[in-house]
């Protein structure tokens, strides 16, 4: 499936290594950087997703996502991203991805953008009390292009549990252009909700205009050996 991420917003938060690696599936570990592993809530704009690159899908194409992922890595040094909840505002696109194992949750999702630089995410979900909403005001002068910007966001596939399995689903693209950001919102429930308590600022606030990827095949992780998964629990 091709598909437009744009507008992306990311707000990154250290967490715990042993509270990130409760959340993983079997045969990924948590990436660890600068001795932390990490949160991120992501809000982004979905366009024109299409099957191949061929036309977009009607109901499925084009709509707002809000996710809380952790950032995962197998054995081998394959990285990627778990994602805990999706939240989004398309139903049909939100029944076909839980369908397949994807944690997507049917709720109000808005983008906002104000002036030129200003860019906000709003979810409201339809049942139960969690929600956010942020808003960056994006430095599009300058080029984020420091190490843990690009640990943040150089994620060239997923990591997801499906029927007692683990897949390693990836995705291709460019690089994300990515420029340094200022937060002037954040009001958020969905990382509680997700099961994480933060406290103060993400670690960083990025902003990106956009890439265009292209899934590819799943593959299933080989099981560890038996003796790793009773150490590990």
């Amino acid at each position: 499936m091709d598909q437009s991420w744009e507008d992306a917003v990311f707000l990154p938060w250290r967490i715990l290594a042993d509270i990130c690696a409760a959340r993983l599936p079997v045969g990924v570990e948590p990436d660890i950087y600068d001795g932390s592993a990490w949160v991120g809530l992501i809000g982004f704009r979905m366009r024109n997703a299409g099957l191949g690159s061929g036309r977009p899908a009607p109901h499925f194409d084009s709509f707002n996502e809000i996710n809380v992922r952790v950032y995962s890595r197998e054995r081998d040094g394959t990285r990627g991203v778990v994602f805990l909840t999706l939240d989004a505002s398309r139903l049909a696109a939100v029944l076909a991805a839980r369908a397949a194992g994807i944690p997507y949750v049917w709720s109000r999702c808005r983008y906002s953008q104000e002036g030129p630089v200003g860019h906000g995410y709003t979810v409201q979900r339809r049942r139960g009390t969690a929600g956010t909403s942020f808003a960056v005001a994006a430095d599009t002068e300058r080029i984020a292009d420091d190490a843990l910007s690009v640990f943040l966001t150089a994620r060239f596939g997923l990591h997801s549990r499906f029927r007692g399995e683990t897949y390693y689903i990836p995705n291709a693209h460019t690089s994300w252009p990515l420029h340094p950001a200022q937060l002037t919102e954040l009001d958020d429930s969905l990382l509680k909700a997700a099961g994480f308590e933060v406290e103060g600022p993400p670690e960083s606030v990025l902003y990106s205009p956009g890439v265009r990827t292209q899934f590819g095949r799943p593959r299933v992780l080989e099981k560890p050996p038996a003796h790793l998964l009773s150490q590990n629990g």
